[in-house]
C-alpha cells in the first residue's frame, strides 16, 4: 500500500496531518479484522435464533409433560351429582377411580352449641365460673376475674383459653347473649356445660340453654351406612370430596369420570407450542426482505431440528386400538404444522381411554418418542443439538474475539510508533522555513546580496 503525504510547499511550514496520515497507514491493518467481525456477527445472529428456538422447544416439552406425566391430566378426574341441592361435589382428585356411586343422606351432621340467657348491658359486671367438657374430654373451668368480668372480656378469656369452644356475643332487641359453639363437629364435639355465672349488676343468675345437639351425619354409600362427623365429607369415597346440604329419601347418583376437557386442553397447548417451533424453523429457510440469508439458512442444525421433530411425530408404536396420531385428532399439514380436532379426541377418549393414555405414556409410545426427540434437540441438555450448536459457536466466537483483540493490540502499538515518528517529521517540516531564513541571512551577510520576492 502506498500512502501519499500532502504537506504543500516545503517552505510553507504547514507540515502534515499526523492523525489522518496514521489512520490511512493503519487502515490496511484494520481491514484484516473485517471478515472476522462479519463472521462474529453471523455467529451471534445464529445464537439469537438458536436461543429463541431452544426456548420454544422447552415450551413444547413442558406442554407434552402434562400429557406424559403419570400424575398429569390423564390422572385428573371430574365428578357430578344428580341432585346438587342434597349433595354437592366439591372435588375429585387424581387418586379417585372412575365410576358411579349411589348415596342417600339420612341425616346431616350438627355442631353442638349453648347460649346464655339475656344480659341487658354488655358492661354489666359478672362473677362466677363456667365449666366446659367436649365429648369425653377433660372438663375445663373458666373463672371470672377482674380482667374477665364483662361479657366482652369473658368472651375473650374463653377464646384465649382454648377449651374447645368458640365464644361470641349475639345481640338482639332484648339484649346480648354469650354463645358457645363446639370447635368439633358431630357427636364427638357435644358440649357438657355447668355454670355459676352471675350478673352482679342486676343480681340475676346467667343460665345456659342447649342451642344444638352435636350429631353425626348418616349416609348410605352404595348400600353401606356410614356416620360422619361433618357435612364436609372427604374420605368416604377415596379421592372424592362432597358437601352434604340436605336429607333425602331418594339416593343421589355421584358420577366420577375422566377429565376429557383437561386432556384436550393440554393437547391443544402442545399443538400450539409445536407449531410455534415449526414457524421458527420455517422462517430460517430463506432470505429476509433485504435479500440477506437468514442466520440458519443452509445450516445442518436447522435440517437436524426439522428431521428430529418429524421423527418424533411419526416414529411411535401402537397402544391397543391406537396406532397413529390421526386417531387422536391430530393431522400433519404440508407446512409441517399440526391441526387438532378436539371432538375427534373426545370420541376416542370415551371409547378407548386407556389406549390413548398408553399411547402418550407407555415405553415406545408417541409421547415418549416425542419426548426423546425434544430432549435430543434441547438447548439445556448437554447432549441437545441446540446446546451443542451454541457451544460450538461460543468456541468460534472466542477464537475470533482473540484474533480481533490481538490485531487491535498490534494496531495500537503501530499507531503509537507511527504517531511518534510522524510527529518528529512534522516538527522538522514545520521548522524548515525558519532554517531557510537563517541560511538567507547568513548568505546576505557574506555576499551582501539581498533576495527579493
Amino acid at each position: 500500500m502506498s500512502v501519499g503525504l500532502s504537506f504543500g510547499s516545503i517552505t510553507s511550514g504547514t507540515g502534515i496531518d499526523v492523525d489522518a496520515t496514521v489512520t490511512q497507514i493503519l487502515s490496511i491493518q484494520q481491514a484484516v479484522e473485517t471478515p472476522w467481525k462479519n463472521q462474529l456477527s453471523a455467529l451471534q445472529a445464529q445464537d439469537t435464533v438458536l436461543s429463541t428456538i431452544g426456548t420454544d422447544l422447552a415450551s413444547v416439552s413442558s406442554a407434552l409433560l402434562n400429557l406424559t406425566d403419570f400424575s398429569g391430566v390423564f390422572a385428573a378426574k371430574q365428578g357430578s351429582s344428580s341432585n346438587s341441592d342434597v349433595l354437592q361435589l366439591t372435588s375429585a382428585s387424581t387418586t379417585a377411580t372412575s365410576g358411579s356411586h349411589s348415596i342417600t343422606v339420612s341425616s346431616l351432621a350438627q355442631t353442638s352449641s349453648e347460649y346464655s340467657s339475656v344480659i341487658a348491658d354488655t358492661s354489666d359486671t359478672l362473677s362466677g365460673s363456667i365449666t366446659v367438657q367436649i365429648g369425653s374430654g377433660a372438663a375445663q373451668t373458666i373463672t371470672v376475674g377482674s380482667t374477665s368480668n364483662t361479657l366482652s372480656s369473658l368472651m375473650a378469656a374463653i377464646n384465649g383459653a382454648a377449651i374447645g369452644v368458640k365464644a361470641s356475643i349475639i345481640k338482639d332487641s332484648t339484649g346480648s347473649r354469650l354463645s358457645l359453639v363446639s370447635a368439633t363437629s358431630g357427636a364427638a364435639g357435644q358440649i357438657s356445660l355447668s355454670s355459676s355465672l352471675q350478673d352482679d349488676t342486676t343480681g340475676s343468675a346467667v343460665s345456659f340453654t342447649v342451642g344444638q345437639t352435636g350429631k353425626d351425619a348418616v349416609v348410605n354409600v352404595d348400600g353401606l351406612d356410614v356416620e360422619y362427623s361433618s357435612n364436609t365429607v372427604s374420605d368416604i369415597i377415596p379421592g372424592v370430596s362432597f358437601q352434604l346440604l340436605a336429607t333425602s329419601s331418594q339416593p343421589v347418583q355421584v358420577q366420577i369420570t375422566n377429565d376429557n376437557a383437561s386432556i384436550e386442553t393440554a393437547m391443544n397447548n402442545f399443538v400450539a407450542a409445536y407449531n410455534k417451533v415449526i414457524a421458527d424453523l420455517s422462517a430460517q429457510e430463506g432470505k429476509d426482505s433485504s435479500g440477506v440469508a437468514e442466520p440458519l439458512y443452509g445450516s445442518p442444525t436447522l435440517a437436524l431440528l426439522q428431521s428430529q421433530l418429524a421423527s418424533g411425530l411419526l416414529g411411535s408404536g401402537a397402544s391397543g386400538a391406537i396406532n397413529n396420531i390421526g386417531q387422536l385428532g391430530l393431522s400433519l399439514n404440508r407446512d409441517g404444522t399440526l391441526t387438532f380436532d378436539s371432538s375427534q379426541m373426545d370420541v376416542v377418549l370415551n371409547s378407548n381411554f386407556d389406549d390413548v393414555m398408553g399411547y402418550m405414556q407407555n415405553v415406545g409410545s408417541f409421547g415418549q418418542t416425542m419426548t426423546a426427540s425434544l430432549n435430543g434437540l434441547s438447548s439445556t441438555r448437554t447432549t441437545g443439538a441446540i446446546y451443542l450448536a451454541l457451544q460450538q459457536n461460543t468456541s468460534q466466537e472466542a477464537a475470533l474475539n482473540d484474533s480481533i483483540q490481538t490485531q487491535e493490540e498490534r494496531i495500537a502499538t503501530q499507531k503509537a510508533q507511527l504517531t511518534t515518528q510522524l510527529n518528529t517529521v512534522n516538527q522538522i517540516l514545520q521548522g524548515l522555513p525558519d532554517q531557510l531564513n537563517e541560511v538567507d541571512q547568513m548568505y546576505n551577510a557574506i555576499t551582501g546580496y539581498t533576495r527579493t520576492t
